[in-house]
């Protein structure tokens, strides 16, 4: 009986949460694509450290060849590509032959997408980076699972934010609702950047590259009003008004 307990307990299954990053591509030209990672990395190093990976082709997808320079060209930037989205386009023996698995985003369903800023409009906005928060983008809906939302200064939402949403912000991000899914700030390496939200049930809190999942968050600040930042390289959780003390 001992040697058929011991057999099986040497695998284990967990449901254990992992979050990922998509990261979109709205071209195939691996010179485009290196100076916009490079710049974004020189900006923000620790952003996609260690971070779990999702590669989402454009719709008309990539040959073997094309997708293999991609492959080549992000993890020479050690970034850690663990599967592609999967598409119509996508063909899972190939990505298998790559080392990649392929995943379906939005539980399968199409994943709606707001646009990313113009590489133009990026151009123009040369360092000093931190200097300019010009736009906030103010969001007076629910943002679902699988949306993912940009700003290039403050974000404001009005509504809930839904498990498997995504926010990612330039400055703050403030959530005057319920907040499931990810709050991504400072994401090109505003250290004073700060996450402001009415219930912090969040799947990731990230500051300047600085984050904590949700099995990491404090037990006595789940479900409360509730501001976060950095101080130094520590990120702080303390009541969203002040002198409201935690319960």
């Amino acid at each position: 009986m001992t040697a058929v307990v011991e057999e099986n307990t040497v695998l284990e299954f967990k449901g254990r949460m992992l979050m990922m990053t998509v990261l979109h591509l709205k071209t195939l030209d691996t010179d485009t694509l290196g100076t916009q990672l490079d710049r974004n990395l020189a900006e923000s190093p620790d952003w996609l450290r260690q971070v779990p990976i999702v590669l989402d082709l454009p719709a008309s997808g990539a040959s073997v060849v094309e997708l293999a320079l991609i492959l080549e060209l992000l993890r020479d930037r050690e970034m850690n590509l663990v599967a592609v989205a999967a598409s119509p386009a996508v063909d899972e023996s190939e990505m298998r032959a790559l080392g990649l698995g392929v995943m379906a985003l939005g539980n399968g369903r199409p994943v709606k997408r707001e646009p990313a800023p113009a590489p133009a409009a990026r151009e123009e906005a040369e360092p000093p980076l931190l200097a300019n928060r010009a736009e906030t983008l103010v969001v007076d809906q629910p943002v679902r699972s699988g949306q993912q939302l940009y700003s290039r200064g403050d974000m404001i939402v009005l509504a809930p934010v839904g498990t498997g949403a995504e926010l990612l912000a330039e400055g703050h991000i403030h959530v005057y609702a319920n907040l499931r899914g990810r709050a991504i700030a400072g994401v090109r390496g505003d250290t004073s950047a700060r996450v402001f939200c009415q219930q912090l049930n969040a799947e990731l809190i990230s500051i300047a590259g600085h984050y904590r999942v949700a099995e990491d968050l404090p037990d006595d600040c789940r479900d409360k009003p509730v501001q976060i930042s950095l101080d130094g390289e520590i990120m702080q959780f303390s009541p969203l008004i002040p002198s409201l003390k935690r319960r």
